[in-house]
């Protein structure tokens, strides 16, 4: 991800998507609050926050109760976060967290990795968010849904990835129409990124009745504890 994030949100996309995303972004908060029911003393990590100020950027963070144990990494400079919500900022890349293994009960990353690179690089993603975490949610906007949220356009997408940047920079959006800066996913790819040892579980938004977002909650087994026999 050699790119800003904030560059990852069209603008030509107006206030009515910056509003469609925070609903959606609420409904998965709650239904990550829901399923893991965190207490004071639960440790998560944010990983791809950013230093866009809008309403739906960051919020994770705003809503998050126990903001002392909760730590945010992203690749921009976002350390306003710590004076205003009271959690931890730290600046490096998603692909080499700064962490020991299993580190924290949850980590989450919303909307960060069609922004990631090659499939490759996004398995990396996933593998090392898995890695820190005992608990993992990952969201991204669903490939098959009619308007892409970046561009605005409707159904081009649904072309094969070359065919679609192509159109892209036929149209002037070269930015989004490098690999590096959108690799969309669907339900099928999205599950391919996590280890084959984790339990998933998946989790659809919908808008229009048509599916927009898509979440994966996976969870890392038990560590095994070896005992003797005498």
């Amino acid at each position: 991800m050699t790119q800003t994030r904030s560059k990852y949100v069209g603008g030509s996309a107006g206030g009515l998507a910056t509003r469609l995303s925070l609903h959606i972004r609420q409904q998965m908060f709650r239904d990550v609050m829901k399923l893991m029911q965190p207490t004071p003393q639960t440790t998560v990590l944010d990983v791809g926050v950013t230093c866009d100020r809008r309403a739906d950027s960051n919020f994770f963070e705003r809503l998050y109760p126990y903001p002392q144990q909760l730590t945010a990494v992203g690749m921009e400079d976002a350390s306003f976060l710590e004076d205003l919500y009271g959690i931890t900022f730290i600046q490096t890349a998603g692909q080499s967290l700064p962490f020991p293994d299993q580190s924290f009960d949850l980590v989450v990353s919303f909307a960060v990795i069609e922004h990631v690179g090659t499939p490759q690089q996004q398995t990396d993603f996933v593998q090392e968010l898995c890695r820190v975490g005992k608990q993992v949610c990952v969201s991204t906007p669903n490939r098959w849904f009619p308007v892409e949220f970046h561009t605005v356009l409707p159904l081009l997408h649904w072309f094969p990835p070359t065919i679609f940047r192509r159109l892209l920079r036929w149209l002037r959006k070269d930015f989004w129409a490098q690999e590096s800066n959108l690799n969309l996913l669907d339900q099928r790819s999205l599950v391919a990124l996590f280890p084959d040892t984790m339990k998933l579980h998946s989790q659809h938004y919908r808008l229009l009745g048509l599916t927009s977002n898509l979440l994966i909650h996976a969870q890392n087994p038990p560590p095994c504890h070896s005992s003797q026999t005498r």
